[in-house]
């Protein structure tokens, strides 16, 4: 791993993180690596070694420009739920014909952006279709296009993460696709290029993806013996990573591992990790404001919030957290809290940590999923700079937002 601790102090690649904060005096700020995001990746690309198969980077992960051209480089397509994240995929460098957009809802003017470019499209629902088929018709192009569909396989995960279940808003019922099929069939347009599926997100038991391959095999070869040109068989992505630090978690040659023999011989294999190529890459670095304590709670205050990393408050989710440098005081069992009005705004709770003094540096690790990616500017807070190790190198790859960022409207009329 790339963020490891040395006689205590934290370090980053090859850089001291109690070096980089004094660098960098405000916090909270997000720090990444560049190797661990390269091994992450290049985990799937040995994983898929020797296989018909494309690695796409879920961009709702992380969508920063700077580690989109890294992955970029690194032979990555790119996965995407809007059409903002579709001009920063282009802006990143993207070839088109590596991108997919997936979506339940996506606009018109976003399916004219991705027509205008020849982006692979994912169908949704009847109306996606009917959409798509109208745009399609609009631009005088073909348009290549995969059905989602929901195979209903329960991936045993946060309720808010699963998408794949019957009940999902997402992509269509397996046993509705004939009707898909017989309205593609005098569209010819739109191309059925692929079948698709989604499962969920944090998944830690791989004999799902066992499952789903099976499932979406079946109804890969049955597209192509009505007769489509049928080619990409997508089994998304949801793997999940090592939060609680047990050091026993499935890795990318587990998940594919757990889908060879099962795929079409005909078929070309599309992946959609994100957050288990970016998440251990990043952390967040925060100050500690001061420790409180109320009836039998002890709080460790910092300026880091909810505003910052919404995973703990929305789905209760666990981060490792810790401190950048040895501190030898009482260890109590502290909720890690933000300053954020909401009760809720919490990083972390009931956790074995040294007293710190005011001032100390306190990571939160494997936030580069999802961090950054869903912070706010509740209370007016303003988003953090994030930063990026390279070896012995410290970049800034975005700036922190000002006060005047959030005041471009005019204050009076």
């Amino acid at each position: 791993m790339q963020f490891y601790l040395r006689d205590g102090y934290l370090y980053c690649e090859q850089l001291s993180v109690k070096d980089i904060l004094e660098r960098v005096s405000d916090t909270p700020f997000y720090l990444y690596s560049a190797a661990q995001l390269r091994e992450n990746f290049t985990a799937y690309a040995h994983a898929l070694a020797g296989m018909n198969a494309r690695v796409f980077y879920a961009l709702k992960a992380n969508s920063n420009p700077t580690l989109l051209v890294i992955l970029r480089e690194l032979g990555s397509g790119a996965t995407l739920v809007s059409g903002n994240e579709l001009r920063m995929a282009l802006r990143a460098g993207f070839a088109p014909g590596n991108m997919l957009f997936n979506g339940n809802g996506k606009r018109r003017d976003e399916l004219m952006l991705a027509a205008q470019h020849g982006v692979l499209l994912n169908v949704d629902s009847e109306f996606d279709l009917e959409h798509i088929i109208q745009v399609a018709r609009a631009v005088n192009r073909p348009l290549d296009v995969l059905l989602r569909v929901n195979p209903d396989i329960r991936p045993d995960v946060h309720p808010y993460v699963a998408t794949g279940m019957r009940n999902s808003k997402f992509g269509i019922r397996a046993e509705r696709l004939m009707g898909f099929l017989d309205r593609l069939k005098p569209v010819p347009l739109v191309r059925l290029v692929g079948l698709h599926c989604h499962l969920g997100s944090t998944i830690k038991d791989v004999r799902v993806f066992r499952d789903a391959a099976a499932l979406m095999g079946d109804l890969f070869n049955a597209g192509r013996d009505r007769g489509f040109d049928v080619r990409y068989l997508n089994l998304g992505g949801g793997l999940g990573i090592d939060y609680e630090r047990t050091g026993v978690y499935p890795t990318p040659a587990d998940l594919i591992g757990a889908m060879r023999g099962l795929l079409p011989d005909n078929a070309t294999l599309i992946v959609e990790p994100g957050r288990s190529i970016v998440g251990s890459a990043g952390v967040l670095i925060c100050r500690v404001l001061g420790v409180k304590t109320n009836g039998d709670r002890h709080f460790i205050v910092t300026d880091g919030s909810m505003t910052e990393l919404l995973r703990p408050s929305l789905y209760g989710a666990y981060h490792h957290v810790g401190f950048i440098e040895p501190i030898d005081d009482e260890v109590r069992t502290f909720d890690i809290v933000g300053p954020v009005c909401e009760s809720a705004d919490f990083l972390g709770k009931a956790r074995e940590l040294p007293t710190p003094p005011e001032g100390a540096g306190l990571v939160v690790y494997d936030a580069g999923a999802y961090g950054y990616a869903m912070s706010s500017n509740y209370n007016l807070r303003t988003r953090p700079a994030e930063y990026l190790v390279d070896g012995d190198r410290l970049l800034q790859i975005r700036r922190a937002e000002t006060f005047d960022d959030l005041t471009l409207t005019p204050l009076s009329l």
